[in-house]
Formats: C-alpha cells, structure tokens, sequence
C-alpha cells in the first residue's frame, strides 16, 4: 500500500538491550492529512525486524542498514 503525498527521509533510533542502532526510513507527509509524517506498512515491518534483530545481537546484518552503537561496560 503505497501512500500519496511528499516522501522525505528520517532517522529513527531504535533501543535494544544490547545496542542503539540510527536508520533512515522513508515517509510521507499525506495529501489529505498533512498534519505530520506517517510510515508505509513496509517502513513499520522494516523498523519492527530492526528491532528484534537489535534484540537478538545480530551486529552484522543490522551495520548493513545502519549505524551500529554498542553497549561498551565501564
């Protein structure tokens, strides 16, 4: 489902246990409702795999996506 209006590009933060990791995801500033960006299904289930994986230590595939900041021990 594809949502009409301007795209444009943010950064999310997604928190996990284990790391921070900063993506870009696309979104759309809606035609009829112009009020603030929303996300296509695929960007939430892009964000939501994000996260699991963030949650499970996959390192390697989440710095395919985006920038990776590890939790480092004082």
């Amino acid at each position: 489902m594809n949502v009409e209006g301007k795209r444009l590009k943010q950064t999310r933060w997604i928190h996990a246990i284990r790391c921070v990791v900063r993506v870009e995801v696309d979104a759309v500033i809606p035609t009829d409702d112009p009020t603030e960006p929303c996300y296509e299904p695929k960007t939430v289930e892009f964000l939501r795999e994000v996260h699991a994986r963030a949650d499970a230590g996959d390192i390697e595939w989440l710095k395919r996506v985006g920038q990776v900041y590890a939790k480092v021990s004082a």
